[in-house]
């Protein structure tokens, strides 16, 4: 059986200290451990008092006797080292995911009800759930660029792309964006982004607008010719729902994506794309004259420390 203490010492060392970086920097939501330990393959982050443990497939093998003995321990572990009541702990496992799976309510809890939370970052709030999704509502490694738009935002027109629960829309808004436009293809998404902008008291009907729509589809022929000084697209790497025409897959359409939502930046605009697809390579060739800038050791937060979770372009 794998070496229990090594992961237990581990996970006692990241949690005492990264909860005390969280606390300084007045964060309730932040990762203390990713995989550290080679043989106990978590994911696990913290939402105010509850734990989000996902466990990733490995070639690592146990026979399921073994394994649920394995599983437990850990759990034991988990919940000790990081004084978290067994019930406050949610258990995700992570395959690839393929399409819109990945956005589908998973199967609840036995009373039905769906486990939420208010999180705060940066001074802001957001509401998470913990127990419907494969992910809570918020994704925690973008949260330096999310301060960085917000720093960049004041006066400015927003466009927020692949939107999902809106934080990058609430950040801007926070700033005084002049407009913050929120497109996703989801209506729950967009339903939440809303709530997390009115959670801060932030909406404004006449300011910030929520479109329901194929991404893709919607840069290839937009409705209006307004010009955004920043653009926000952190699209998925792959999917295929069936509102949409089209299959989408990141390796394959960043270009066009990218083109397209440059030929929507104001003069001195400026796009920020990111993608979690590990293998993804940008095509630097295909993007004309823009000038981009390689950003994503800067946009990698503390509690990810030297993990490439996703990359990060400045791209004007």
């Amino acid at each position: 059986m794998p070496h229990f203490d090594m992961f237990a010492n581990r996970l006692a060392k990241m949690y005492k200290h990264i909860s005390k970086w969280a606390r300084r920097q007045g964060v309730t939501c932040y990762r203390i451990y990713d995989h550290d330990v080679p043989q106990f393959p978590f994911a696990i982050d913290k939402y105010e008092s509850y734990l989000y443990v996902s466990e990733y497939d490995t070639d690592y093998y146990m026979d399921e006797e073994d394994r649920e003995v394995w599983f437990l321990r850990c759990l034991s572990k988990i919940a000790e080292q990081t004084d978290t009541m067994i019930d406050k702990i949610f258990i995700k496992t992570r395959k690839q995911q393929k399409g819109k799976k990945q956005y589908e309510k998973q199967e609840q809890e036995e009373d039905g009800e769906a486990v939420q939370t208010v999180v705060m970052e940066n001074g802001l709030q957001f509401k998470v759930n913990l127990s419907e999704y494969l992910d809570t509502g918020l994704f925690l490694d973008h949260r330096p660029l999310r301060e960085k738009v917000r720093s960049e935002a004041e006066g400015k027109n927003v466009l927020n792309l692949f939107a999902y629960t809106g934080s990058f829309s609430v950040y801007a808004a926070s700033a005084k964006a002049n407009l913050v436009v929120t497109l996703d293809l989801s209506n729950t998404y967009l339903r939440w982004a809303k709530e997390n902008m009115e959670l801060n008291g932030l909406y404004d009907e006449s300011k910030h607008y929520f479109i329901q729509d194929d991404v893709k589809e919607w840069l290839a022929d937009p409705p209006n010719n307004l010009q955004y000084d920043i653009i926000i697209m952190d699209p998925p790497t792959f999917s295929n729902s069936k509102r949409m025409r089209e299959v989408l897959d990141i390796q394959r359409d960043h270009i066009t994506l990218i083109n397209n939502a440059l030929a929507m930046l104001s003069p001195n605009g400026v796009l920020y794309f990111s993608t979690n697809f590990r293998r993804f390579k940008l095509d630097t060739e295909s993007l004309g004259h823009a000038t981009i800038k390689d950003i994503t050791a800067q946009t990698i937060p503390e509690d990810f420390r030297d993990k490439k979770i996703h990359y990060c372009y400045k791209i004007t």
